[in-house]
């Protein structure tokens, strides 16, 4: 038995002392002093000796283990610094090296077109003005011509926050107008640019927020020749002169008359396509002659007073004026959409 413990001392710290990995000396670790280990086996014929042997060999294999256990720790110790000092000079900073540029962002393409329709419309005369996003529906809605039971004030359509549908998230700038007319009196010429929210379903045209740019026009002899040639002059500064527009006759509560305005489809040139559902023309804006209720909402003299007003959605004329063909992408923020502007 003295010769077997000699002999796993000898083979076992020569193996301990060769071995390079961790789980390597895990595996020593379990042949020589494991449940089934060399030493145990040896140490499991104990009872074969004699009295006056089994201290002697006791001894011997504690000390057996415990040179093993050392060993084994040393060896672990040696093996976790060398890994330490391999990972410090693999993740070592040459200081000499230069830096790496920063990347430099740039505006967003639909905040470019923003921009762009704010300067068209400075040079024209017209004021920018901002107002609240979370809207009473007293502006959102009644003052401008919607009754009670217009589909607008759905609660299917409307973000509400309050039961009564007193206070909701506005689902145009249209609201701006009222509060101008109110807060400034006539002669008036404005526009309002903001987010806006409505119950739309997600698809390549529509999203549930969105940009809206709406403006107002009241003075003494506006007539729908001034709408007409207001907007197409801002749609071809835009889209450039040769772009088609189209007004077609349209319904909304707050413009008399009022109409709708289209442009030739930027992505097929009017032969149809998905971008303009096979239409040729996609819708851009809605406009109209400021109706007489809505004057006098505003305490203003529809007799005395005319006045156009129009609204459009930004996303939309950024699709067109960088013919992108899906409005999700607007809103994506994928960098490989967002570098090519």
């Amino acid at each position: 038995m003295k010769a077997q413990l000699e002999t796993i001392r000898q083979s076992a710290l020569e193996a301990i002392t060769a071995v390079q990995a961790g789980p390597d000396l895990e595996a020593l670790r379990v042949k020589y002093l494991g449940k089934k280990g060399e030493l145990t086996a040896v140490l499991k014929q104990m009872g074969k000796l004699s009295p006056e042997e089994r201290p002697a060999m006791g001894q011997m294999a504690n000390d057996v283990r415990a040179a093993l256990e050392a060993a084994i720790e040393g060896q672990s110790a040696a093996l976790s610094q060398k890994a330490m000092e391999a990972k410090l000079k693999l993740e070592a900073v040459d200081v000499t090296i230069p830096g790496r540029k920063p990347v430099q962002g740039h505006k967003h393409p639909m905040y470019t077109v923003l921009d762009e329709m704010k300067e068209i419309f400075l040079n024209m005369g017209f004021e920018i003005m901002d107002g609240p996003e979370i809207e009473q529906a007293d502006y959102n809605f009644t003052k401008l011509n919607a009754p009670e039971n217009h589909p607008s004030r759905d609660w299917t359509d409307t973000f509400y926050l309050e039961e009564d549908s007193s206070v909701l998230l506005r689902s145009q700038t249209s609201p701006m107008q009222i509060r101008a007319m109110e807060g400034y009196g006539v002669p008036i010429r404005m526009i309002s640019a903001g987010r806006v929210y409505r119950k739309d379903e997600v698809d390549a045209t529509h999203s549930p927020m969105f940009h809206q740019i709406e403006g107002l026009v009241v003075d003494k002899g506006i007539t729908m020749a001034d709408l007409k040639g207001t907007l197409n002059a801002v749609i071809r500064e835009i889209y450039g002169p040769e772009t088609q527009t189209r007004f077609r006759p349209h319904h909304f509560p707050f413009t008399e008359p009022s109409c709708e305005v289209d442009i030739r489809c930027h992505k097929c040139g009017g032969k149809g396509c998905s971008t303009c559902k096979g239409e040729g023309w996609i819708e851009i804006l809605g406009a109209g002659m400021v109706h007489p209720k809505v004057l006098r909402n505003c305490g203003i003299d529809p007799e005395e007073y005319s006045g156009f007003a129009f609204g459009m959605g930004l996303e939309r004329l950024a699709l067109g004026r960088y013919k992108i063909s899906d409005m999700r992408l607007i809103f994506e923020n994928d960098m490989r959409f967002l570098e090519q502007f």
